[in-house]
């Protein structure tokens, strides 16, 4: 990439990835120097990976099934075993020894589930940045406002580090004017949350585990990617798997109300919800027990690698 003026620029020659622009892919490869340190990282791990006996990836083949044939043509050793979090769910006990081990970066706060076991079905919208993203005091405002401005309940995940250098703090009066339909958690139990019925939307930063979980959970979301693979994710949300909505960089409360009454009350926010339930539908067949497809690459997986059969 000659400098960040390219980044409109389109790329065709990805294979079974359409309509990509440079501002499509991982941020970490989009590089003006081919000195980079990250791109050179990236491109000796794809190279090594072509002596991996098996290379595990957390998705389902109907969601990704081009890509993955495309893949598979350069190295045959790739297997779609996801969404792995159902396979959690359905067969380790929550109670188990192993049940009880988390990986939450934050202490998960369960009165969020109590909260919305008051509200209507699909009438709450979900908002979390995931555990990485920050952004400046003044987009948090916006984001603020523009939830106010929605009249809707949500439950709005704000973790002590989200504002870049500070504290994260709201205005007295956004805090007033929402007093009756929001909660406020530093942190929640996101799989629960994506798969209440009360919850109607996800407003993201398209993190790839809170993307399959909100497939799996059938809720179509607002996205506001950051860094990483995040552009990628939120790409195919909206074009590929129709169930995203993308949401500027710099953030206005007035794109804010507008795409989040579109995904809860909106002609294209039904259809999204559609789509959704569709891939929720689809993630669950490819973890049904034999005879889904991630299902049999586990198996496999574990016959021809970890058991030599």
């Amino acid at each position: 990439m000659a400098d960040e003026s390219s980044l409109d620029t389109k790329i065709n020659w990805i294979p079974s990835m359409k309509n990509l622009g440079l501002k499509d892919i991982p941020s970490f490869i989009r590089a003006t120097n081919t000195e980079d340190i990250m791109l050179n990282f990236f491109v000796h791990e794809a190279d090594r990976a072509k002596r991996a006996s098996a290379i595990i990836l957390n998705t389902f083949d109907s969601l990704e099934h081009d890509v993955v044939r495309s893949i598979h043509s350069i190295i045959p050793q790739v297997y779609t075993i996801g969404p792995l979090h159902l396979f959690v769910n359905r067969d380790i006990d929550e109670e188990s020894d192993i049940g009880q081990i988390g990986t939450n970066m934050w202490r998960e706060e369960m009165e969020c589930l109590d909260w919305l076991d008051t509200k209507s079905p699909n009438s709450v919208v979900y908002v979390n940045f995931g555990s990485i993203t920050v952004m400046s005091a003044k987009q948090l405002v916006e984001f603020a406002w523009g939830l106010a401005a929605t009249k809707k309940d949500f439950l709005w995940v704000i973790r002590p580090d989200l504002v870049a250098g500070d504290v994260p703090m709201l205005p007295p009066d956004f805090l007033i004017e929402t007093a009756n339909r929001r909660m406020l958690a530093s942190w929640c139990p996101q799989e629960k949350v994506l798969s209440h019925p009360a919850v109607g939307g996800f407003l993201t930063h398209s993190g790839w585990n809170s993307t399959l979980e909100s497939l799996s959970g059938g809720v179509p979301m607002v996205c506001w990617p950051f860094f990483a693979e995040q552009q990628t994710n939120y790409k195919y949300c909206c074009d590929e798997w129709e169930v995203g909505m993308e949401i500027g960089g710099d953030v206005r409360r007035e794109e804010v109300e507008e795409l989040v009454r579109e995904l809860m009350d909106g002609d294209k926010g039904k259809k999204m919800r559609q789509k959704a339930e569709e891939w929720q539908r689809l993630a669950e067949e490819a973890t049904k027990p034999i005879y889904g497809s991630s299902e049999l690459n586990f198996q496999m997986v574990v016959d021809k690698v970890l058991l030599g059969e």
